[in-house]
């Protein structure tokens, strides 16, 4: 039998404290395991305390010595191809890696394959100890797959429930490079609106004055470009930084949109055509998508405390682009 297809004994933990509920008395003895996995395990009779078998994980811990017998884990369903990574930083917990343009995130209709978790399933191998019981990592964010720049994933049950904590409290530092059609103003703001899917077109988001969730987005516009067509218009594109406090589905496009930004080449939120010469910026650079990039990733690192922040500059069609309207 192999070592994958083989139960795996955890190690025994003694458990003396008692009043609290046995499910995050475990948590806090077996921190490998997050709190929801273990809930799963007590469920499947994989739990003994002094040899006898506990399932009742909201009951009150009793002081004794408490086993986890994990089941093998589960093959991943999508399969793993060997597609070629940018891995900014590596251990036995998470991976950061720059993710291209063009890739997805996950499979889906329409992308079964070529997607980042098929990548990540070759890459890391048997260096993903399971989430949730099953050979896959774990994508606690993601970025349009349009959309280039900095992106971490997790590799174990630990950190998948760390970095989904660290997110769910927006305690991460987000910050992404957007070139627009004209430009935001006043140069320097926060948008504060509700995003939720649009009543007209239900596979877009938009910016609502009821329902769906708050999302904040505070930017910057760090370079503006070709003269205005008119005395105190806008100018013709520019540089914009936008720092994230919340996750929105398309947050960044659709706040730029509604703020008479979109950004440049983005089919879904562009909301009218750039001007002739940005037009043709566009042609020469070879950009084909949203001119996004997810450019910072800042966050305390869940099972080691350690502090990390990865910054990376745009891909080659964003820099040839803004290259370009930088002449206008």
């Amino acid at each position: 039998m192999s070592p994958a297809a083989a139960s795996i004994e955890a190690p025994e933990a003694r458990i003396d404290a008692s009043g609290v509920r046995l499910d995050k008395a475990l948590a806090d003895a077996f921190p490998a395991l997050s709190r929801a996995r273990l809930q799963a395990l007590l469920a499947e009779g994989a739990v003994r305390r002094d040899g006898v078998v506990v399932t009742d994980g909201s009951a009150k811990a009793r002081p004794g010595l408490y086993a986890v017998t994990l089941p093998p884990v589960a093959p991943a369903a999508p399969r793993p191809q060997a597609i070629p990574l940018t891995v900014l930083f590596e251990d036995a917990d998470l991976i950061v890696i720059d993710k291209p343009a063009g890739m997805a995130a996950h499979p889906a209709p329409g992308t079964p394959d070529g997607t980042l978790v098929n990548a990540l399933l070759a890459h890391c191998g048997a260096g993903l100890s399971g989430i949730g019981g099953v050979a896959r990592p774990g994508i606690v964010h993601r970025l349009d797959k349009d959309t280039s720049g900095v992106m971490v994933a997790a590799k174990s049950d630990r950190a998948h429930a760390g970095l989904s904590a660290l997110f769910s409290s927006h305690d991460i530092e987000r910050t992404y490079i957007a070139l627009t059609r004209g430009a935001p103003s006043p140069a320097t703001d926060r948008i504060q609106t509700r995003i939720g899917r649009s009543t007209g077109d239900r596979k877009k988001m938009a910016v609502l004055k009821a329902g769906g969730r708050e999302a904040i987005t505070d930017y910057v516009v760090q370079a503006a470009f070709g003269q205005p067509a008119r005395v105190g218009g806008p100018p013709l594109a520019a540089r914009v930084a936008c720092t994230l406090h919340t996750g929105r589905t398309h947050q960044i496009r659709v706040h730029l949109s509604s703020r008479g930004a979109p950004i440049l080449g983005d089919a879904t939120y562009g909301s009218g055509s750039p001007s002739l010469p940005v037009r043709a910026a566009i042609a020469q650079a070879g950009l084909t998508r949203q001119a996004l990039h997810a450019a910072v990733l800042g966050f305390v690192h869940p099972v080691t405390g350690e502090s990390l922040r990865f910054e990376t500059a745009p891909p080659a069609d964003m820099l040839a682009l803004e290259a370009l309207l930088r002449e206008l």
